[in-house]
């Protein structure tokens, strides 16, 4: 973590917290910096993210937004030109798709066809995940959807610390950032179990986060779990259940957390997998053609001599998001355990 405020004081927040402290952060520090979207204002986002960020700083700083995500993210753009810097939140991520060619063909590109004369510095957050029986429209994990697109930076934190650092880093970005909120993790770290409590971030090392300013680098990912066995390339909430997963197994994993999914941090993937010599690639979304499918390519083509088993892969299945078994749709404890146990005995 790159701090710039010398020795800050830590206050437990959840991730909910420390997303509304990035902003309220910046928005004071920079006048540029404005915030909108659907029901972001008055009443303060549906997971009260930004509550109280219209009444501090004003109607022209942080307002709402029609029920239009193209226009959103469209006039972000326009705003991002003139030299703004707008944070839209899209309601949940399922959302995002009519806004795709405002995001593709205008905010990617921005930058890179006027040779540098205008840049898009705009930040899309976005709720993503199952997990709370959101149903088909409100669970989806679309993150190799961004990450596929050139000109866009992909960001998904998985506790409140890391949250807040990569969102004002992301919000100071001359780049479009994609940001990425699991909503599992939003009150407090998973234990990977749905029929077990959430412990509350207060409880967790990971839920006490410096007050001010400070900045968690766009590249950098983090060993979540030092381990010597096999390397587990995950992240978001899959992190939490990943660490269950091995600490019930009693397996020395390495869990890596890239937090930033593009630019992404080659050099600490590709230590932990000459290290170890195996690889388990865990992710919520679909398994076809998602993100791990690219980290798959990536440490065969960078570890291969040093492999001592396949590759493999944890993920959703291939179907349309199943509102009745979420549960069973997306990886558990006992599915990455069992991935961690083949690639330790081939």
């Amino acid at each position: 973590m790159a701090q710039h405020d010398k020795d800050p004081a830590r206050v437990p927040m959840t991730m909910i917290q420390a997303l509304r402290s990035a902003m309220d952060v910046m928005m004071a520090r920079d006048d540029n910096v404005i915030v909108y979207g659907q029901d972001v204002g008055y009443f303060g986002g549906v997971f009260r993210v930004t509550e109280g960020l219209q009444a501090k700083y004003g109607k022209t700083r942080c307002f709402d937004a029609p029920i239009n995500e193209s226009g959103i993210v469209g006039t972000a753009i326009g705003m991002a030109a003139y030299g703004l810097r707008p944070v839209v939140e899209i309601q949940f991520a399922d959302y995002f798709y009519p806004a795709t060619d405002q995001i593709v063909s205008e905010a990617a590109r921005l930058r890179h066809r006027s040779a540098s004369d205008f840049s898009a510095p705009m930040t899309i957050r976005m709720p993503c995940g199952g997990g709370i029986y959101g149903g088909q429209t409100h669970s989806q994990s679309p993150e190799a959807f961004f990450t596929h697109v050139c000109g866009l930076r992909t960001v998904m934190p998985s506790n409140p610390v890391d949250a807040k650092g990569l969102l004002i880093a992301a919000i100071e970005c001359d780049d479009p950032v994609i940001f990425l909120e699991p909503k599992r993790l939003y009150n407090g770290p998973f234990d990977g179990h749905h029929d077990r409590p959430v412990v509350p971030w207060s409880r967790h090392e990971l839920g006490k986060v410096p007050e001010g300013y400070y900045s968690v680098p766009l590249t950098s990912a983090a060993v979540f779990r030092p381990g010597k066995a096999v390397t587990v390339l995950t992240y978001g909430t899959m992190v939490w259940v990943a660490e269950a997963a091995a600490r019930e197994a009693g397996i020395d994993a390495e869990i890596i957390d890239l937090r930033s999914l593009w630019p992404l941090d080659l050099d600490t993937i590709v230590e932990s997998v000459k290290k170890t010599g195996r690889c388990v690639v865990v992710h919520e979304a679909t398994r076809t053609s998602g993100f791990g499918a690219e980290l798959v390519a990536l440490v065969q083509e960078h570890c291969f001599y040093h492999l001592e088993a396949p590759i493999e892969r944890v993920a959703g299945w291939d179907t349309p998001y199943p509102h009745a078994q979420e549960w069973a749709y997306f990886p558990g404890p006992s599915r990455v355990a069992e991935a961690l146990k083949r690639t330790l005995e081939a």
